[in-house]
């Protein structure tokens, strides 16, 4: 394991980096067989006396887990913490200014890396076996001209220092870079030549922009931001589809994975918008939780007879989910910013019906309001992805007993080495 990751033990962020992958599959494979068994045994499942046996000898709902062929350097979003070394100088000298030149400052008196597993004890951190190399390389070069401007990383303890927080983002495919440098402040002298020599170390970099947080808070981003350099955002690909990712947008980290999940995602709603059918239908595709609208557009290129509704509250991802709308061409799509819940709420009082939900929630699943609003919409087929299989369970037992079965589970692995595991269940509604 030490030859993996020399710090795995202290960081804690990919506990079982020293299993062997198959083993890690078997496992997370178990995992969902038993966490969905007493659904599918309850009867809440549908049942056509078709399918192939599964190979683990449950129920054969439960697909056998989607991995990665290479498992590894795979996140492509890094973030990492700077705070002060604190055996070497006091820093208090530059409490909110990003000025150069009012501290000498030498690279290991700025500690950056990764927190320790529930501290905020950072780890030094040079190399690391799932990040992106290119990402890590920014983080390494941002601490060296922190050093050499005089740039005083951030005391969580005093409130003192300037910068807080990168947070780098690299497109998979298109290998453009997004560099976010959270400041404790918004005055950057300087800031030319800091974007200047971050891009000459780094020429992947295309665009850096800061965020500005002075509050004494865990939160990482603030509310301000200003573009330093570039467009202050980045374009990836994604299921033949081009995105626009910014300092904000929710994007998978596992970006070759992601591809999966949605492919997957997709085929699981079946012919009710895919396939040859698709020219001689117009279904409704209601994408909730939307973000930059991934999914929905997916489904909506799949697609082009059906009507895709993106749903989602925050209105900056809704913007981005409009431009990659735009910017695809794709006319079948709209987007809406507003609460899931409250739309399809509104949506049923309106007499609307809808084909396909897709959702994918956050960790702590569906609330209780949102799911009283999906079933009262009542879609033909609900495909939900979840990072949280635990809470997908949870939720889809309210969905059982408001009249819908379970088609099929499927699970992927989107975070190789990590206890995590993803799934998509597809749930139709019974006929009455």
């Amino acid at each position: 394991m030490d030859q993996l990751c020399s710090i795995s033990k202290k960081c804690g962020g990919c506990s079982q980096i020293g299993v062997p992958y198959d083993q890690q599959l078997a496992e997370k494979q178990a995992a969902i067989e038993a966490l969905f068994a007493p659904l599918i045994e309850s009867g809440g499942a549908a049942q056509s006396g078709t399918e192939a046996p599964s190979p683990t000898g449950s129920s054969p709902l439960v697909r056998p887990i989607l991995g990665m062929d290479d498992p590894w350097h795979y996140r492509t979003k890094i973030v990492s913490p700077f705070a002060p070394a604190k055996k070497k100088h006091s820093l208090r000298s530059m409490a909110h200014t990003g000025r150069a030149g009012k501290l000498a400052l030498r690279r290991e008196d700025i500690l950056c890396g990764m927190y320790a597993a529930g501290t905020h004890q950072i780890i030094e951190c040079e190399e690391c076996p799932v990040e992106h190399p290119v990402g890590r390389r920014v983080v390494a070069a941002v601490r060296q001209i922190m050093a050499r401007y005089g740039m005083a990383p951030y005391n969580e303890d005093t409130g003192a220092g300037f910068v807080r927080h990168v947070v780098v983002r690299v497109g998979a495919q298109s290998g453009e870079v997004l560099v976010t440098l959270v400041t404790n402040g918004r005055e950057f002298t300087g800031s030319k030549n800091f974007c200047k020599e971050l891009v000459r170390q780094v020429p992947e970099v295309t665009t850096v922009v800061q965020n500005i947080n002075t509050r004494q808070t865990n939160v990482i981003f603030g509310e301000e931001e200003q573009v330093l350099y570039g467009p202050g955002f980045i374009l990836d690909t994604l299921c033949g589809l081009s995105f626009r990712i910014s300092s904000n947008s929710f994007f998978q980290v596992n970006a070759r994975q992601t591809q999966v999940l949605y492919e997957t995602a997709i085929k699981l709603a079946g012919e009710t918008f895919t396939g040859s059918s698709a020219e001689n239908m117009s279904p409704t595709i209601l994408d909730a939780y939307c973000g930059t609208g991934t999914i929905g557009l997916v489904a909506a290129a799949a697609a082009p007879g059906a009507q895709v509704i993106g749903v989602d509250s925050t209105e900056a991802a809704i913007a981005d989910a409009r431009q990659n709308a735009v910017h695809n061409g794709i006319e079948n799509a709209r987007f809406v910013a507003q609460d899931a819940g409250e739309f399809m709420e509104g949506y049923a009082l309106l007499g609307e019906s809808v084909d396909v939900v897709f959702m994918d929630p956050p960790r702590s699943g569906a609330s209780p309001e949102f799911l009283q609003a999906l079933i009262k919409l009542a879609p033909k087929n609900i495909v939900y992805i979840s990072c949280n299989p635990e809470t997908q369970v949870r939720d889809a037992v309210t969905l059982m007993e408001a009249g819908y079965s379970i088609e099929s589970v499927q699970p992927v692995d989107m975070f190789p080495h990590t206890p995590h595991v993803e799934t998509v269940v597809l749930m139709t509604r019974r006929k009455s």
